[in-house]
């Protein structure tokens, strides 16, 4: 280790005899700002929680003040929901408050379904659309006589002028419905859960209260209430100018939020709502994560993501209607201390420049010492080396002690002069350098292998231009990724065009086939839809094949000390590899091995294509075609002709492998007249007709 010189001496001690001092005090400035700024975030974030609840409150409670008002209408006039008078009553109440999408009253007696209600642009109703103009509606549902209901439509404009009427027979009776029998059965005002009005796509809650006359039960009155006017109410009233806020229920699920996004998913045929978790930023549920699960309290915490620091703050609403809602808050904290640190760098520019200028000053002064032994030290090398340069010139210095060591070097520099004419002297420095040592090194384990590529991609990429197909390829690789991911895989590496992924590693699962065979899928279907979109811009479709394996193999660091990955080694792989590469011969798009079959087989729908050898290996393997998933989706799910193709396949296999090939290939035959275009038929039937019936290779 080289030793400082006098000048870096000299100014370390002055660095440190100043800069703790400017250090402190820049500090002290720094976390007392820091200090501020986060006790006034906290204090904004929980006004405008408290502000935030207030205006829930205060919505809930006007809402149900309107349903004890119809209640207590009920209750002195029990005659007012008898007909359809009552409508211009309900469509008062409806239009009375903007977040209430409709009013309505369920008779106990007969099942009248009196309702006042908002239509939307674009809603249908008995399966013909709006009259043009129609903002509002009367609805009403009358027994017919005859054990069924009439069902009638009155819409009105903005005007209250009627545009049209519509009729037609219905099965709805408001006495089983979960809205009315909750109500019923708790004998109160009751507020629902949140739950999504379908017809509107909208966040709601009911309303209810029961209708008594002289102690007798004869209905509930109900109101649907929406609250985009909470989200409108929080996108006015933010926090600060990047903050995010959130109105959620007792699971996570997004009631409100401040940038009105629509707060439902589609999941096949029904509509939920989105959790925190998913929301589309995905810093809001890296952050929500973070809370303290076990407190249900309030609660405010600190956190650093993607080097920003954020405030959150998530307080109950524990007063609307014993619901267990919370409000969440998100805030950069660079909203409430921008200014502070603008100033802080201000301070700490000035400080620096003080402490620039006087280290110059310090330089100089230490450089006048320095020089002179700089010169001195130079000598003393010509000596040590008996370099045939004179020592001379010494420097000359008021400073006593140097210069007694000048007129010392000068006496060495004579002596070793001297003794070198009888001395033959040598130097040689050896440099010792440390290297940190990488350790590489794996274990076995019992995996699935997963290998993909596109079919033909050498000739695709000589029809289309370099940039379309960087993008085409792109498109797959990020299908693959997605679908890897989806299942909880590990992605190897990308091949060129092919994706080797593996799963049961790092993480150990054991549904690893399973898993490996659903992302095959998902690839799949994706990469349909892909190339639809393709197809009808006039573009060439991919196809992707894909093989999947279950072995041993080894897994870990492998590489050398200077590169080392996170793979897969073994006889596995290269047997996955192959397989992918098989669905060449077979016209497939996903094979699987016999491990694979036996770990996820029950799962799926596959047929067997036959045994074949793999270099290397003396046994043979059962390959198997991927067909779909029993279980995970209408578009997996095989159908009747798949189904009866996977057990024609699979009876010919069994004749094949009894040794009956004259049955295989009458079961094969018929196949191909069942399913002209099976391509695994035909190759099979190909090579069981060769003179040569020797088993597939895999080479």
């Amino acid at each position: 280790m080289r030793n400082p010189s006098l000048k870096s001496v000299i100014l370390t001690l002055f660095l440190i005899l100043t800069l703790p001092v400017f250090i402190g005090v820049i500090a002290f400035n720094y976390l007392s700002s820091e200090s501020i700024a986060r006790s006034d975030s906290l204090k904004r974030l929980e006004q405008h929680q408290s502000n935030a609840a207030d205006s829930v409150e205060n919505l809930f409670r006007e809402v149900s003040a309107s349903v004890e008002t119809m209640a207590s209408a009920g209750r002195v006039q029990p005659d007012l929901f008898e007909g359809t008078s009552s409508l211009d009553f309900l469509a008062t109440v409806a239009r009375g408050t903007p977040d209430v999408l409709s009013a309505y009253v369920g008779l106990e007696q007969d099942g009248t379904f009196l309702q006042a209600r908002t239509m939307l642009p674009g809603q249908s109703i008995h399966d013909a659309p709006l009259p043009e103009g129609t903002t509002f509606a009367h609805r009403w549902i009358v027994p017919d006589g005859n054990g069924a209901f009439d069902e009638t439509y009155e819409f009105l404009n903005a005007d209250n002028q009627v545009t049209g009427r519509s009729q037609a027979d219905s099965t709805y009776d408001p006495r089983k419905r979960l809205w009315y029998e909750v109500t019923k059965a708790a004998d109160r005002l009751t507020i629902s859960d949140p739950d999504l009005f379908a017809t509107l796509s909208l966040v709601g809650f009911t309303i209810a209260a029961p209708i008594y006359w002289n102690e007798q039960f004869s209905g509930i009155v109900a109101i649907d209430l929406t609250l985009d006017g909470l989200s409108s109410y929080l996108a006015e009233r933010r926090v600060s100018p990047n903050s995010v806020s959130f109105i959620l229920d007792s699971h996570g699920n997004i009631i409100a939020n401040s940038q009105e996004r629509t707060v439902s998913q589609k999941i096949g045929d029904r509509l939920r709502l989105t959790h925190i978790s998913e929301w589309a930023d995905k810093m809001v549920g890296i952050i929500y994560s973070q809370r303290e699960i076990q407190d249900r309290g309030a609660q405010s915490y600190f956190v650093q993501q993607e080097g920003r620091d954020y405030v959150a703050s998530l307080k109950p609403i524990e007063s609307v209607a014993h619901k267990d809602w919370q409000i969440f808050v998100i805030a950069p904290m660079d909203d409430f201390n921008a200014e502070i640190k603008l100033n802080n760098r201000r301070m700490l520019l000035i400080g620096l420049g003080a402490t620039a200028l006087q280290i110059l000053i310090i330089w100089m002064l230490a450089r006048k010492l320095s020089t002179p032994l700089e010169r001195l030290v130079s000598s003393v090398e010509n000596i040590r080396d008996l370099r045939q340069e004179t020592v001379n010139d010494l420097p000359r210095t008021r400073v006593r002690e140097i210069q007694m060591l000048s007129s010392a070097v000068e006496t060495l520099d004579t002596a070793i002069r001297s003794f070198a004419s009888f001395v033959p002297v040598s130097l040689v420095r050896d440099l010792l350098k440390s290297e940190q040592k990488l350790e590489i090194g794996g274990s076995s384990r019992f995996l699935t292998i997963f290998f993909s590529d596109i079919e033909g991609f050498s000739d695709l990429s000589e029809k289309i231009p370099s940039k379309e197909l960087v993008q085409r390829v792109s498109d797959y690789l990020n299908i693959a990724t997605k679908s890897v991911n989806r299942e909880a895989g590990t992605i190897d590496k990308f091949i060129g065009d092919g994706v080797m992924a593996f799963w049961g590693a790092p993480t150990v699962m054991e549904d690893h086939a399973r898993r490996a065979c659903l992302a095959a899928l998902h690839i799949q279907h994706a990469v349909g839809k892909l190339n639809a979109d393709v197809v009808a811009a006039g573009g060439n479709p991919l196809r992707v094949r894909i093989g999947i394996h279950s072995d041993a193999v080894i897994v870990g660091n492998i590489g050398s000390s200077e590169r080392m990955s996170y793979t897969v080694l073994g006889d596995g792989v290269n047997i996955a590899s192959r397989l992918e590469a098989l669905n060449k011969t077979y016209g497939t798009n996903i094979c699987l091995s016999h491990s694979v079959y036996k770990e996820a087989g029950d799962s799926f729908c596959v047929r067997p294509i036959g045994d074949v050898r793999v270099k290397g290996r003396r046994a043979s393997i059962t390959v198997y075609e991927l067909l779909g998933a029993y279980g995970q989706g209408a578009e997996y799910e095989p159908d009747e002709a798949t189904l009866q193709l996977a057990d024609s396949s699979r009876a010919a296999f069994e004749r094949r492998l009894a040794g009956d090939e004259d049955g295989a290939i009458a079961l094969y035959r018929q196949i191909l007249e069942d399913y002209p275009n099976d391509p695994v038929a035909r190759t099979v039937l190909a090579e069981m007709s060769s003179a040569d019936q020797t088993t597939t290779s895999l080479a």
